[in-house]
């Protein structure tokens, strides 16, 4: 038989892939998931017995977790990466991750041929095939849901008609989970104007005191919670746990796809949303007056690089290497304190901190230079201006 590796997450769309390529098609499938967050073990093993049910002969589940975190997840947090200023890449950012360890798996079992779920209409063909073809293009790509143009509801009558029992109402939503943030897709985000209903996140608010939490960051990565040391992806998974009681980081993210067209989706990203803004104030304490101005501009490139499935682009290294070395006094903590919906960043504490008193307090004192020390830099500064208006003044 003819096999293929399947991008399987367990949702609808990979399970009419496997359905319909098992039986219709005449593949022996094999059904791989990439565990980049989110997923317990049962849920992980209720995923591959789902898989099985549906028509795979095999199921894989590959733990990329600590991959995902040192090769994309630790950059996003250096460049403080917000896509419009308000999508942390929660999914693009994963996808890059999945599709490498895919393609990869599909060459060591000699599959001939590649399937993944995604739709014409959405970013994620564009990021798995980039890379498919990039690494391991002899590897032929199966798109079942693009090629046939199938709306949710067809997908949803054809597994019935096969007797495949899933949560159908559950269905409805397109929910991708990851340790970056959860994404979330329906009817609404096809619209411009409706809101995604409370139920449609996967974390519902339960706590309602506020609560301070402490952040520790050692040359930019989140290195203990409340003092307590853990790796940073494990920190992240704690912080998240903590924070999506909270109801914390839900928002609709509105952008412009690769392919051309505006796309919405919600998420939720407690963690996520959480980490870049404690480490962007420790870095507004700790880097100077250019570092924060041009990796600005570099983590808007990056972020957009990565969106659009350029990861594996050269000029990714480059971006990472200045990341890397722009987080050398980035160390200290972070107090957050935690409400529903929402969250306070109260203050930091650094070795680093350029906030030294021993040159004056703003707006104060001044310790370090006189007031005619001030006056003549004043004077100097404005230069520039004078000149201006003076060669200009008549025009």
């Amino acid at each position: 038989m003819k096999k293929v590796v399947i991008a399987y997450s367990g949702g609808l769309d990979t399970s009419y892939c496997a359905k319909y390529l098992s039986e219709e098609e005449g593949f022996e499938v094999h059904a791989v998931s990439v565990n980049t967050g989110g997923f317990s073990e049962e849920e992980i093993k209720k995923i591959g017995d789902n898989a099985q049910k549906i028509g795979a002969s095999s199921y894989k589940n590959i733990d990329a977790i600590s991959s995902f975190y040192q090769k994309v997840v630790k950059y996003l947090i250096f460049g403080n990466v917000l896509k419009n200023d308000t999508y942390p890449l929660s999914v693009s950012a994963e996808r890059i991750i999945q599709a490498i360890e895919i393609v990869n798996y599909a060459k060591k079992v000699g599959a001939k041929y590649i399937a993944h779920g995604s739709t014409g209409a959405g970013n994620d063909q564009v990021r798995f095939d980039m890379i498919f073809q990039i690494i391991a293009p002899d590897i032929k790509i199966i798109t079942p849901i693009r090629d046939k143009q199938l709306s949710r509801q067809e997908e949803i009558e054809y597994l019935k008609s096969k007797g495949v029992e899933m949560n159908w109402e559950k269905a409805k939503y397109s929910v991708n989970k990851g340790l970056w943030g959860t994404s979330v897709g329906g009817a609404e985000t096809l619209t411009s104007e409706k809101a995604l209903p409370e139920e449609a996140y996967p974390s519902q608010l339960k706590d309602k005191e506020p609560k301070q939490v402490k952040l520790s960051f050692t040359k930019g990565e989140l290195t203990a919670i409340n003092g307590e040391e853990n790796s940073p992806e494990k920190n992240i998974e704690i912080l998240e746990g903590i924070a999506s009681k909270y109801a914390i980081g839900r928002d609709i993210h509105v952008g412009d796809t690769i392919i051309g067209i505006k796309g919405r989706v919600g998420f939720e990203a407690a963690a996520a949303l959480i980490t870049i803004k404690a480490h962007h104030l420790l870095e507004k304490h700790t880097l100077s007056k250019w570092q924060l101005q041009h990796k600005d501009y570099t983590s808007n490139w990056y972020g957009m690089h990565l969106h659009e499935g350029l990861y594996l682009d050269p000029v990714m290294r480059d971006f990472e290497a200045q990341f890397e070395s722009s987080q050398a006094k980035v160390t200290g903590d972070v107090f957050v304190t935690l409400h529903p919906y929402r969250f306070t960043l109260d203050g930091i504490k650094s070795p680093n901190d350029l906030m030294n008193s021993s040159f004056g307090n703003y707006g104060e004192e001044n310790k370090a230079w006189t007031a005619d020390d001030a006056k003549g830099f004043i004077k100097i500064l404005s230069n520039s201006g004078k000149i201006y208006q003076h060669v200009n003044q008549d025009s």
